[in-house]
């Protein structure tokens, strides 16, 4: 491999912001793409391509800009006719498709907000949200109408549903939609609202280690501060011809914000490819590399998790595929050095690490071809970013040292970071928490070394990622605790080679229930129920007493710790395997 020269400095240091006062995410990732009417921006792949013995369709369909924003003017004046205002929330609770991009499209530029949820949310996790963010209208995909059904009586401002799928009718009831039949109803002529890079237009939820998930309240202009990022990680997005894949959820900020957003605002197209239940229709490492070489994918953005899985399932991917990649974003949790120099050696693919959050999001990372890679850190500040390890106080701690990574309101020529959400929705208490001085606390403890990289500890707090998903213990403890066996419940990381962690409870019973194998199973489909299933504890461990601090906490970390060495004595004495 070629040395990389570092250029770091000089495009850090000659960064400068250019966000302008008015600033709309559905115009600028569609609307200024659409008069040139042979653009493509999506590529849709149903489940079953290339899968006969799949029940599914199959198709495969493209989308031009030109295309998508027609139905987004449809459903903008579909909405308005349905009451729907500017500022007022809408939920999109969609897969990977195009009636996910014309639904962000057209939210966006009525001025209204954009809910992005999990298609795998449970009733209860529905529930919460539509609550707490008084959502007013959403857009369900017809699988997951389901989980609303039971919960859509307590959601009083949820006044409209619209159905979306292949076998919905016209019209489901007096407060339940068809998508298609909607759309035909109305003009394809909408004029855009002017709204200003501070307005509001987003509201995405994020679990936390206490109480229930917050919602982080995100302006137009964060796209604009995700950009730097995004072209650094993705070797200087967007080249000619360059195509976009991910499989993250677009309805998370990693979807959303890494992958689906930025490649329509560079006017690329994204390749979407999902099944109805991303969990149930577990990611493929063979489908994975079938669908990068069927469209020339040259971008992508993958889990760790997701690249041991293809590293465990091919083992030359050039010999047996034609690839274009030419550059990998990785995120969620630590690459490692093993994935790390497979992709560099038989993808030939330098893989480039990034860090961010929900509120504040893509930080840190490297851009190979840039500034060179040190496998095992997260890379260095972004341009655009003002990053540091700072103490409980507030201030820097000294190169070499741990502490919590944060990041400043302002640059470091003094301009407002524009990567900023709002706060946290109806919970001014937790978005002051967030805060010490100008510096956003993240939650993350790292150390930063002499070159400027950072190398990540751990949550300072008990946030853990499981293949790729963010869980928040407290959510999942609070499920576990309904169930009519359980007294007390703990939720911490186990290690686990191919997914990074899984989710273990350790669970109190009430007295008098003895401990058994359909107790665990039922603890498990009761969380599954409810929850989404990536968050069910995949391990159970009964105990007498949860270790509790003097005040009365359950110290998770006691458990994390015993935990990690329980998996460490178990992976030492397992019997070395054949190479």
């Amino acid at each position: 491999m070629l040395q990389v020269q570092d250029q770091y400095d000089s495009l850090y240091n000659n960064f400068r912001w250019q966000v302008p006062e008015y600033f709309n995410i559905g115009w600028e990732c569609c609307g200024k793409w659409a008069q040139d009417r042979g653009r493509v921006a999506l590529y849709f792949e149903g489940e079953g391509h290339h899968h006969s013995n799949d029940n599914s369709d199959g198709r495969t369909e493209k989308f031009t800009f030109y295309e998508l924003q027609q139905s987004a003017n449809r459903l903008s004046n579909a909405l308005t006719a349905l009451g729907v205002k500017r500022g007022d929330r809408v939920a999109i609770l969609l897969p990977q498709s195009a009636e996910t991009i014309i639904a962000h499209v057209a939210i966006y530029q009525m001025g209204a907000v954009a809910m992005p949820m999990s298609v795998l949310f449970g009733p209860d996790a529905l529930e919460y949200r539509f609550q707490n963010s008084e959502a007013v209208a959403a857009l369900v995909d017809d699988a997951a109408l389901a989980n609303l059904a039971p919960v859509r009586g307590h959601c009083p401002a949820l006044l409209h549903v619209i159905a979306v799928g292949k076998h919905v009718p016209d019209l489901i009831g007096p407060y339940t939609l068809g998508l298609n039949h909607l759309l035909a109803q109305h003009s394809d002529d909408f004029t855009p609202v002017p709204t200003r890079a501070d307005d509001p237009a987003l509201l995405i939820y994020t679990s936390g280690t206490t109480g229930p998930p917050k919602g982080a309240f995100k302006p137009h202009r964060v796209l604009i501060g995700n950009l730097p990022g995004f072209v650094a990680s993705q070797n200087w997005f967007p080249q000619e011809n360059d195509v976009f894949w991910s499989p993250a959820d677009w309805a998370w900020t990693g979807g959303l914000m890494d992958a689906l957003l930025p490649t329509l605002y560079f006017g690329h197209p994204i390749v979407a490819n999902m099944a109805k239940h991303p969990v149930s229709g577990r990611f493929n490492a063979e489908r994975a590399f079938e669908l990068m070489q069927r469209y020339g994918v040259t971008n992508a953005f993958l889990f760790p998790t997701a690249l041991k899985m293809m590293m465990k399932a091919v083992a030359h991917p050039r010999e047996q595929y034609k690839l274009k990649l030419r550059a990998i974003m990785a995120a969620g949790e630590a690459t490692g050095e093993t994935v790390f120099e497979w992709a560099r050696d038989k993808l030939g693919v330098t893989i480039n690490e990034m860090f961010g959050q929900t509120e504040v999001n893509y930080l840190v990372g490297n851009s190979h071809g840039k500034w060179p890679a040190k496998p095992g850190s997260i890379g260095r500040p972004y341009p655009g970013h003002r990053v540091a390890v700072i103490d409980e106080a507030g201030n820097e701690v000294a190169r070499g040292k741990a502490g919590e990574v944060a990041v400043n309101r302002y640059d470091i020529h003094g301009h407002p970071d524009p990567v900023f959400f709002i706060g946290y929705w109806k919970n001014e208490e937790a978005t002051k928490n967030k805060y010490t001085g100008d510096w956003c606390r993240t939650g993350d403890e790292a150390i930063m070394d002499q070159d400027g990289y950072l190398w990540y500890q751990g949550r300072a707090d008990d946030m853990f990622k499981a293949a790729g998903y963010r869980i928040g213990p407290s959510e999942v403890e609070n499920c576990l605790i309904q169930h009519a066996a359980v007294a007390n419940a703990a939720v911490v990381p186990s290690p686990d080679a191919e997914r990074g962690n899984l989710v273990k409870a350790f669970i109190v019973l009430i007295d008098g229930i003895k401990p058994s194998q359909e107790l665990i199973t039922s603890i498990q489909a009761h969380v599954r129920g409810k929850l989404a299933p990536y968050e069910y504890p995949r391990e159970v461990e009964f105990i007498d007493a949860l270790p509790m601090t003097t005040t009365g906490k359950v110290q998770r970390r006691v458990l994390r710790l015993q935990e990690a060495e329980r998996k460490k004595q178990l992976a030492a004495t397992a019997l070395p395997t054949a190479a």
